[in-house]
């Protein structure tokens, strides 16, 4: 990520091409992977947001083949997440680059305090993130 990106706060993950593969109701994320073929290799990830979700959600294909789903707030300074290349962490789009692990613990940088996760539910059908 290029110096300008990490000053202004942009993040590389993107939104699901497909705006149709999730809905949010009742407390609850519903994504059709099948719909979402960006999210389906590991180390790849999406961004949530919208479609009365209370919060952003930063949704991870973990290089360790799970599925990890964060609020997708820095503790720093409020900044989106990325995942990092061939990694278990995720790292802050600023140019403070926080960085956490997939439990959501501070690993490196000045956010001290532990990103909100979610629990994630994933079958073949469908992945569900518990936002409430």
């Amino acid at each position: 990520m290029g110096i300008f990106a990490r000053i202004f706060g942009i993040c590389k993950t993107e939104v699901p091409k497909n705006a149709d593969c999730w809905n949010y109701s009742g407390g609850k994320v519903e994504i059709s992977p099948e719909k979402i073929p960006e999210l389906m290799k590991p180390g790849s990830a999406v961004r949530l947001e919208g479609k009365g979700l209370p919060q952003r959600i930063l949704l991870v294909h973990g290089n360790d083949g799970q599925f990890h789903a964060f609020e997708n707030r820095c503790t720093h300074m409020g900044r989106r997440m990325d995942p990092l290349d061939k990694t278990k962490n995720i790292q802050c789009c600023s140019i403070s680059c926080s960085t956490f692990d997939y439990t959501g613990r501070p690993v490196s940088g000045p956010g001290r305090t532990s990103l909100k996760k979610f629990r994630v539910e994933a079958t073949e059908r469908r992945i569900v993130i518990f936002s409430d």
